[in-house]
């Protein structure tokens, strides 16, 4: 069975960790000095490296090469060559645990969590334990975690990662070193797959490229495993591809709709609309596309230094659109339609008539206006 794009490409050292260099430099010189602490507690969006990050101070603590090469520890990166590294790559490690506190939340599992930490590793010089989705975990099963995170065994780390920082015990939170991972920005990812397209030879337009980066919506994770799905299609890959797939429209769709309502263009809007009804595409996801798109036009028009932030966000040419479009801002009328616009998406998530509600607000913002 062939091997999934995103775990063939997951980052085997801190180098080719993306976007998070903040956290990166941190754990490297604690590498270096030999200073691990005995727990972290990793927390952000999903696919943003939380998990690959545990397993890479896995790697660390118990490298062979960093324990023996005194040049090499000075890198603060594991070897990958070693029988651990490669162990650890390989899911074969015995003292490198992980669990997953969605289906394992009870305090049943954290007792047997603490059993086993107790016992010296096998065979390595350190035992890891990776919690994900630590949030998950009961309140019982958080009063068992916190006895071991006050007095862990010395040959213990513990890694806890989540999606929902706020709901994880401050308790628990204070007894860690903890790190924000940031959500990555669509140039980053869109760099990433682009390596991955050319090294594995495929066929993907540029435009297609970027709307796989943006339905990631942040997760490296999401869009490699969206590219993989879509280039099994065995053919070379074009923006409609992307969007018969995934049921979404790319960009320049949006930001076509969006022209049209801000220059209370009601026919075109209305006809444009049904064109992308007819096309068999998600309206719910285009209304909330199209709400984001008139709320940075809209920022941008009140504060034009905000242009900086949609750097990350947006490629240079969906940037110097955007930057047109907000020019055709009238304060008032479009505070009014993005109103009416987020009206139109609570009630289509629930209507058996989705495009009724969007040209209800279509119509009535525009008409006659």
């Amino acid at each position: 069975m062939a091997l999934a794009i995103y775990r063939k490409y997951r980052p085997k050292s801190f180098e080719g960790l993306l976007g998070q260099e903040h956290i990166t430099e941190i754990l490297r010189n604690a590498a270096r000095q030999d200073k691990f602490a005995h727990a972290y507690l990793f927390y952000g969006p999903r696919g943003s490296g939380k998990t690959t990050t545990a397993r890479l101070i896995a790697k660390l603590v118990n490298c062979e090469k960093r324990q023996n090469d005194k040049t090499f520890k000075q890198k603060g990166e594991p070897c990958n060559a070693c029988r651990v590294c490669k162990e650890i790559e390989n899911n074969q490690a015995l003292d490198v645990i992980e669990i997953d506190a969605a289906s394992n939340r009870g305090i049943d599992e954290i007792r047997n969590l603490q059993e086993g930490a107790r016992l010296s590793p096998t065979s390595y010089k350190n035992k890891v334990f990776i919690i994900d989705e630590v949030h998950m975990l009961t309140r019982e099963a958080f009063n068992a975690l916190l006895k071991t995170l006050e007095e862990p065994p010395s040959h213990v780390v513990l890694i806890l990662a989540t999606t929902e920082y706020e709901k994880v015990p401050a308790t628990i939170s204070s007894r860690a070193q903890r790190f924000h991972f940031r959500k990555l920005a669509l140039s980053e990812i869109i760099k990433k797959l682009e390596m991955i397209v050319k090294n594995e030879k495929l066929k993907v337009n540029g435009d297609a490229l970027e709307l796989i980066a943006a339905l990631g919506e942040g997760s490296l994770r999401d869009a490699e495993s969206l590219l993989d799905q879509i280039t099994s299609l065995d053919q070379d890959v074009e923006l409609k591809d992307v969007e018969r797939i995934a049921g979404k429209i790319g960009y320049k769709k949006t930001a076509q709709l969006a022209e049209y309502l801000l220059k209370s263009d009601l026919k075109n809007s209305l006809n444009y609309l049904n064109e992308i009804d007819q096309g068999g595409y998600n309206l719910v996801q285009l209304t909330k596309d199209l709400i984001h798109y008139l709320r940075r036009a809209m920022t941008l028009k009140m504060d034009p230094d905000i242009e900086q932030l949609y750097t990350s966000e947006l490629t240079k040419d969906e940037l110097a659109n955007l930057k047109s479009h907000s020019e055709l801002i009238k304060k008032e009328k479009h505070v009014a339609l993005v109103k009416s616009l987020i009206r139109a998406y609570s009630e289509m998530r629930y209507s058996p008539f989705a495009i009724a509600p969007l040209e209800v607000a279509i119509i009535e913002n525009l008409e006659s206006k």
